[in-house]
């Protein structure tokens, strides 16, 4: 039986990287799409803040095309779910029935996904689900995925972190109660390189700045 189609929730960080690696790895489905919402106000990727010259970038090198969702900001829940209905209808024009996450053990969060899937006649997939975050943490490192904070709460790290290497420097360093994958929302990272990547993405540290309560450190495309 043939793997079924899917596209993968792209947020530009590492946890939806290593779900690409190990979705293809293991089989689970064929990958033919990324999706990603962005703020249309700031064409940057939602929560992350990565600009979207990075996010294209990351598509080409993982050679995949991507569904861009762009969300107003404010963005109410019912804005959210009418453009993503209208996404995934574009999705399921093209075959695909499952949407990957890579989601880790947030139980509400999952839940939440699975209904809006199913309510689109999708299905959702988790490859990295109830996995130990210390251990996963360290295994992104080791395979090789160089990302980089983008954005932090400073009430949970440091402000001066935003832009840092995710590394094992970052995560002996990490204060004690946040997660190492940052599934909490204690940070999201962006990625630059990785096994799945056809070439590393050359950018540079621009500048942070605070805003809405978070951190963000920007990476600036070279070239």
């Amino acid at each position: 039986m043939s793997a079924p189609r899917a596209a993968l929730s792209w947020s530009s960080g590492k946890d939806c990287t290593l779900a690409l690696m190990e979705v293809r790895r293991q089989g689970l489905a064929e990958v033919v799409t990324l999706l990603t919402t962005t703020n249309s106000q700031f064409d940057h990727v939602a929560m992350h803040g990565t600009r979207d010259r990075i996010l294209r970038a990351q598509a080409r090198a993982v050679g995949l095309p991507l569904l861009n969702v762009p969300l107003p900001w404010p963005c109410s829940n019912e804005a959210y779910e009418a453009r993503m209905a209208g996404a995934v209808e574009r999705l399921k024009a093209q075959g695909i029935t499952h949407v990957i996450f890579g989601d880790l053990f947030l139980e509400d969060v999952r839940a939440w996904r699975e209904a809006r899937m199913a309510e689109c006649g999708m299905q959702a997939l988790f490859p990295l689900w109830g996995r130990d975050t210390g251990a996963l943490s360290r295994q992104m490192v080791d395979d090789g995925i160089r990302a980089h904070l983008v954005t932090l709460d400073p009430a949970r790290l440091p402000a001066d972190l935003a832009g840092a290497a995710y590394d094992h420097a970052f995560l002996d360093a990490l204060p004690e109660g946040v997660d190492p994958c940052g599934e909490n929302g204690e940070f999201h990272t962006a990625v630059l390189d990785a096994p799945c990547f056809a070439a590393p993405i050359p950018a540079r540290r621009g500048e942070t700045e605070s805003r809405d309560g978070f951190v963000y450190a920007d990476l600036v495309p070279l070239g």
